[in-house]
Order: structure tokens, then sequence, then C-alpha cells
């Protein structure tokens, strides 16, 4: 936890606030760049809220020579900036006003003339309403948000306006699993209520997924989120999840925090792994509702799948002293090697004798070079093309034997596929097939 009075940020942004300056304008940091501060997080992420400013467009003038400006938000007040490994969100203060249901039912009002308290009023947690103003130096904080970092408690801004918003509750499960924050009581009580009154049926699905994902990815405990989620009745949008019985849920979540140990660079199959977890004992019609409740991604939802079947077969064969090579090919042909093997060992991780033998069968993969991919073919159709036979539909089958062949170990090199082809031919004649 930072105990400075000032925040660090790259010294190549303050010529973008010095000419914002001479502008007379007032350059704030908030959000989550300043939180992560706090708690120790690098973020190249940063929102910059600016007062003073006489028009959007002049906004635009401005920032025109620093880098590529994007106005995409500009109905919101918002102006996006790439700056080097940065990406800036300029933003004016503004006033929500609910309108209509939903996470995006509500009427903007920009204004120049709010001032610090009044805008940062509208925000979600005190820790996302932390200030730093780039001339003054000084840290504006009106609402106790670093207060509540140093507690570690997650507090609403202002709970009248808070419930307007259904999305901010998956927003305060995600940032206690994070952060391994406590809900405020309440935050607790607001956010229980919002459930109980069916207001997450609002919220269209792909906002759902992005803060399940962020759950997932960006948490060392994810099962802080989950146990919070079924705590508040959240489970009742996860019927899947709902449905598991409270010895196999503790088992899930001791599996899910283990797997967010093993990760690997990248995202996707990390997400698939996770989720791969929560539903590895599902059948395929409940993997397949679990999934759709999320994500409409055909892709997830056909890694998933996979996982779950590849771990059946590999689960099938950990119990034998001795696994051969053509079980590990058989298996790679179907789910990535890696991928399983990092899900084999999540599961077991409380078992020593079976994590040695993940780890032996790791190494054994990687040195037949079916890690990331599965056994490539010796023989080919050229090949068959040279003892004299004609393309035909034949050749798939002649093809499959020789990868089943090379998968048994018959052999292992071109020599051996060619001498294997010449002596499988003179068994079945081109007339047999």
């Amino acid at each position: 936890m930072k105990k400075l009075k000032m925040i660090d940020y790259p010294n190549s942004l303050d010529k973008i606030f010095d000419k914002l300056n001479k502008n007379s304008i007032t350059c704030i940091i908030i959000g989550g760049f300043v939180r992560d501060y706090f708690l120790n997080i690098s973020s190249k992420d940063m929102d910059i809220e600016l007062y003073n400013l006489s028009s959007y467009e002049k906004l635009e003038s401005l920032l025109q020579e620093f880098g590529s400006v994007n106005s995409v938000g500009k109905s919101f007040g918002v102006c996006k900036l790439s700056f080097g490994d940065y990406e800036i969100d300029f933003t004016l203060p503004r006033v929500d006003s609910k309108i209509s249901n939903g996470h995006q039912g509500f009427k903007v009002d920009i204004s120049s003339n709010l001032d610090f308290v009044t805008a940062t009023s509208r925000r979600d947690f005190t820790i996302n309403a932390i200030g730093f103003n780039t001339k003054t130096k000084k840290i504006l904080d009106p609402f106790n948000g670093i207060k509540d970092i140093n507690s570690k408690i997650l507090r609403a801004v202002n709970n009248k306006t808070f419930i307007q918003d259904p999305l901010r509750v998956l927003r305060a499960i995600q940032f206690s699993s994070r952060f391994n924050f406590t809900l405020s009581k309440e935050l607790f009580t607001l956010c229980k209520k919002m459930i109980e009154d069916d207001m997450l049926s609002q919220l269209p699905k792909e906002r759902v997924f992005s803060e399940m994902k962020k759950l997932l990815l960006k948490s060392s405990k994810p099962s802080i989120g989950f146990n919070l989620l079924k705590e508040l009745g959240t489970l009742k949008y996860f019927k899947e999840l709902q449905k598991i019985s409270t010895k196999n849920w503790n088992l899930k979540m001791a599996f899910l925090d283990e797997i967010s140990n093993l990760k690997t660079t990248n995202e996707k199959t990390n997400l698939s792994l996770m989720l791969s977890l929560l539903c590895y004992d599902f059948n395929i019609t409940d993997i397949t509702k679990f999934i759709n409740t999320l994500s409409n991604e055909k892709e997830l939802l056909s890694r998933v799948i996979t996982l779950v079947d590849g771990y059946k077969m590999l689960d099938s064969l950990l119990a034998n002293k001795k696994i051969e090579d053509s079980n590990l090919y058989n298996i790679a042909q179907k789910v990535k090697m890696q991928e399983l093997l990092i899900f084999a060992k999540a599961i077991n991780f409380s078992n020593n004798d079976i994590c040695k033998r993940v780890d032996s069968l790791y190494n054994r993969a990687k040195e037949l070079n079916i890690l990331r991919e599965k056994l490539t073919p010796i023989l080919s159709g050229k090949d068959i093309l040279t003892c004299g036979l004609k393309p035909s539909k034949e050749f798939s089958k002649i093809l499959s034997d020789a990868y089943k062949a090379q998968m048994n170990g018959e052999f292992n090199s071109h020599s051996g596929a060619q001498e294997w082809l010449r002596s499988y031919l003179l068994i079945n004649s081109p007339d047999s097939f």
C-alpha cells in the first residue's frame, strides 16, 4: 500500500498536461490508474477528467499532435488517445440521470462547470473516485477511497445512485475478488436487494460475460468472487452452477484457485481452462447451457467441451502404472495436451502421486512433440503415388491406417513409413479396397 502524496505517472505525459494547462484546462487523473497505484498494481489504462474546457471539439484539436484520437465516445464526453504504451480516456465532467432500465438507460449531461466532488459522485466505488491534480500535484479524495483501500473495504460512493446501474453488482463482485476486498454492509445489502429485484436480467449477455472474465482472469483467488456470487443469490442466473452440491462446490472452488496459479500467457486458453473446471462433471447439455448463458462464442463452447471430454479420457488412464505413447497420441488428436495436463494438475492438486504422473506425462508429450499439436503424419499421398497407385478415394483409408500404425510405434521415420507401406500393400492389394 503506497503512502506517497504524489501519483507516479510517466513524465512523457507532462507535455500533454502542460498544453492543456496553458489553455486553462485542469487535468485530474482519476479511476483505475490512481486506485491501482495505491494497490501497487501496474496499469496502462488512464482516465483523465478535464475541467474548464469550453468544448469537445477544442479537446480534439488540442490532442491531435500527441497521437491517434478516437471520438467514438463523444456522446458521453469521452475522447480516447493512443499515446505510446498508454490508452488514455480524456473525459468531460458529467451528470448521469436514470431514464430507463438497464446498464445504458441514462441521460448524460456534460458540463465543464461542474466541481470535482459533484462530477465524481456519479462513480461506483470510493476506491474509483480518487483523483490526482496534475498541476497542483495533490490527491483529491472526497469520499475517503484511500481509507477504504487501507481497510480493504469496497463501498459505494452514493447508495441512491448505485442501484440505478445493475452492472455495478457484478463490478462489486469482481473487484472484491480481484483485490480481496470485503463489501461494506451497506453495499452487500444494496447488491442483494438488486438481485432479489431481478435487476441483473436487464443486462445484455456480453456485459455480464465481460465482468465474469475479469473475475476469472484477474483474480488470484477466483473462489472469493464465486462464493460472493453464491452468497448474494446471483447463481439464480446460472442454473447449472446453482445445482452443484455444497461439497462439490467447495471442491470446484479449490480447483479454480489452483488453476489461477497455473495460467498460461494466453487469455483465451486461461478462460477456457477455468470455465472447463467449473463444469468438468456436467453433461454436454448442461455445459452448453452454462456457456451459452455467458457467451454465444462457438469456439469457446467447443474448447470447453473438448477439454472436459479429453480429461475423461486421461482420467481413465492416470490410474495405470504405464501410459503408452499411443494413448498420448490418441488424446493429442482430440485436445491440446498442454492445456489438458494443466487442467488435470489443477483437479488433482491435492494428490502428489497423480501430480507427479501428470508432470511425467508433460515431459513425455514434450519429447514426442505433441504438447501443442497432434502427431504430424509421416506418410503422405505422394508416397502412395510412388508405389504406382493412382489417386482414389481409398487413399484416405491407407493414410488413416498408416497414421494409426505410426501412433502405435510401428515406424517413426520416413524410410520406416515407406517400408510399412510396401508391406501393407502386399497384404492389402489395391483390388481389396
